[in-house]
């Protein structure tokens, strides 16, 4: 205890699928958090804390000064400071280095050229869920494979490596999992990069432009691969589902989708954020902020799907409105570290889910929105399955999957 403030473990129950964990709503904007390992550290649930954190270069991302504030208890030994090219979990000048490198290959202009691919799977991925009859699992067949066969795409990954990859991450995400699983599926995926830069696949891609400029050694293509294929797809994915399943809840957000899709997947961001526990920042000197003193080496875990609820920001911040405007939200982050992939994500988010209730306008759950699995100890908060149905409800159940679809989420 500091300051009077007793230190508390990490809240992750949630009352509804959508809304933050309620035990970190109850929280001051700064408090303090006990963490698995012991230590004391702090979590921040206000959006100006947040964001002036996240901008804030007196604090670090540098692995080996971070703790976990969910699972691995196991977990005896620290972190080990990143290899080269694994720059989420670097400080500038080196995480700048690999930035600049990379930006090109993220920005506006490029993430344009890429949006007729977005549209090609999005189409590919609603016909073969279409050609497979309903009930369908919407996560399986629509939000995972988009992303991941654009990422896989853009790095010049083979196609037929997604299953891989998705289920190497889908371990790497899952704050329970032992650091001996969490290693073998790094391995996975830097097994497949590495695959990549000796074939040299046909038109190339990101890595192999990449290899070709020779500014980055062997060691640092390798993890830089890894890092963007573990990335650049699961949190699009969770995006998805969770976004398709809060508008099957809810009829008069969904209607207003189409009309300005931009706006709208601001504003699905922002209420949805599902970067829940693993933005984190350790602060490298003592910094007085919110009204309080953080310590060099205390670690700060950073609520963005709370700040993103502050009614001091974003008024009657529980309420979905797909026609508000959500700018300044912080579900890309905020600072140097903001969400490189955040053009892409936008793109397609805004391809997928317009043309998912263009394609199946009768689109509704098959079964009650309590009985979708959620993924509360995820580092990317999202749901396991999403059961949907289409077309002409049986006789002899005319109300049941309707009713399902228009059922409260609480």
């Amino acid at each position: 205890m500091r300051d009077g403030q007793p230190a508390q473990p990490l809240e992750t129950d949630r009352l509804t699928p959508f809304d933050p964990p309620i035990g970190l709503r109850r929280r001051a904007p700064l408090s303090r958090l006990a963490y698995p390992d012991g230590h004391l550290g702090w979590v921040a649930t206000g959006y100006s804390v947040t964001r002036a954190i996240l901008a804030d270069p007196r604090f670090s991302t540098r692995r080996e000064l971070l703790h976990q504030p969910v699972g691995r208890e196991r977990a005896t030994e620290r972190p080990t400071p990143a290899e080269p090219g694994i720059f989420p979990h670097m400080d500038p000048p080196e995480h700048t280095r690999y930035r600049r490198l990379l930006s090109h290959h993220f920005g506006a202009r490029r993430v344009a050229e890429l949006t007729p691919a977005i549209q090609r799977h999005t189409a590919q991925a609603l016909r073969d869920m279409a050609d497979g009859g309903a009930p369908a699992d919407l996560v399986a067949a629509f939000a995972m494979p988009i992303p991941a066969l654009v990422i896989c795409e853009l790095l010049g990954v083979r196609a037929e490596d997604r299953q891989r990859i998705q289920a190497a991450t889908a371990v790497m995400n899952n704050l329970d999992s032992r650091p001996e699983q969490v290693a073998d599926a790094v391995g996975s995926i830097t097994a497949t990069v590495r695959g990549v830069l000796a074939g040299g696949p046909p038109g190339g891609g990101l890595l192999a432009h990449a290899a070709a400029t020779g500014d980055l050694s062997h060691d640092e293509l390798t993890n830089l691969g890894m890092v963007l294929l573990a990335t650049g797809h699961l949190p699009t994915a969770s995006m998805l589902a969770l976004g398709a399943f809060v508008l099957l809840t809810d009829p008069a957000q969904r209607a207003r989708l189409a009309a300005d899709p931009e706006r709208a997947v601001e504003e699905l961001l922002r209420y949805l954020s599902i970067l829940q526990f693993d933005v984190r920042r350790t602060a490298l000197v003592q910094v007085e902020i919110g009204g309080q003193v953080i310590a060099a080496g205390e670690t700060v875990v950073l609520a963005l799907p709370v700040a993103n609820r502050d009614p001091g920001h974003f008024p009657d911040p529980d309420a979905l409105d797909l026609t508000r405007s959500a700018a300044g939200h912080l579900a890309f982050g905020h600072g140097v570290h903001q969400c490189l992939g955040q053009h892409l994500a936008r793109a397609e988010l805004r391809v997928a889910l317009t043309a998912l209730f263009e394609h199946f306008p009768d689109l509704r759950l098959a079964v009650a929105p309590a009985e979708v699995p959620t993924r509360d100890r995820m580092a990317v908060y999202g749901v396991d399955r999403l059961p949907v149905t289409w077309g002409v409800v049986p006789a002899d159940r005319p109300r049941k999957v309707r009713d399902h679809a228009l059922q409260d989420p609480g």
